[in-house]
């Protein structure tokens, strides 16, 4: 896998760049800003790119702009995001396209490496990872909407989809059987109005209306 990292802080982008290499992952760029992220994408054709959030000039949401600029076209490159605080609008922003290969986590999660690289494994390859600190504040404030039909049990499962868990991770996690998993996710579906559709991820459009999208 080949990846662009992107994050104006030097020693969390060294950082990041050693942890990525001690996971069999090369850096192709390592840069500062959102303007080199995009012409570092255009010169090495990425799998991935690891964008900061917040860069300069101005800080605020430079870099989440260049994510989004990324996921347009027909390309659609999987971006991981990641933040120091919680903003829930950022990870709807990401996850609005409806398609996969999109991540938002907070940098507090790059400490746990076997989780970080598990989240970068997986929006390369098409998945999602919402960082569960956005999800559990988007249930302390009761952003439901379509979801509220959802049993506590199916409203759990798909909590833990929005983390990007595939059906088998969630039935570790609740200690149940996949099928049981494949039953609520199907549920849930049918419950979201989400009917098969080869064109489309139901799983993020199942994570969008999770997050009151």
């Amino acid at each position: 896998m080949r990846v662009v990292v992107a994050e104006d802080g030097v020693l969390l982008r060294t950082g990041l760049v050693h942890l990525l290499a001690d996971a069999g992952i090369e850096t192709v760029a390592a840069v500062g800003d959102g303007p080199a992220a995009l012409a570092a994408v255009a010169e090495h054709r990425p799998d991935l790119v690891v964008m900061d959030v917040r860069m300069p000039p101005t800080f605020t949401d430079e870099g989440l702009r260049a994510a989004l600029a990324l996921r347009r076209g027909r390309s659609r490159l999987p971006v991981l995001v990641l933040s120091q605080y919680v903003e829930e609008s950022y990870a709807a922003d990401l996850l609005a396209d409806g398609a996969g290969g999109v991540g938002y986590l907070l940098k507090e999660r790059v400490a746990d490496v076997t989780q970080f690289v598990d989240a970068v494994r997986r929006v390369a390859a098409g998945g999602t990872a919402v960082d569960p600190e956005v999800i559990a504040q988007l249930m302390a404030r009761g952003r439901r909407n379509r979801v509220q039909d959802l049993t506590p049990r199916e409203s759990e499962v798909l909590g833990l989809m929005a983390q990007g868990l595939s059906n088998a991770a969630v039935a570790d996690r609740l200690v149940v059987s996949a099928a049981a998993v494949e039953k609520h996710v199907g549920n849930i579906f049918a419950k979201l109005g989400l009917p098969t559709d080869p064109s489309e991820h139901r799983r993020v459009r199942a994570v969008l209306a999770w997050l009151g999208r």
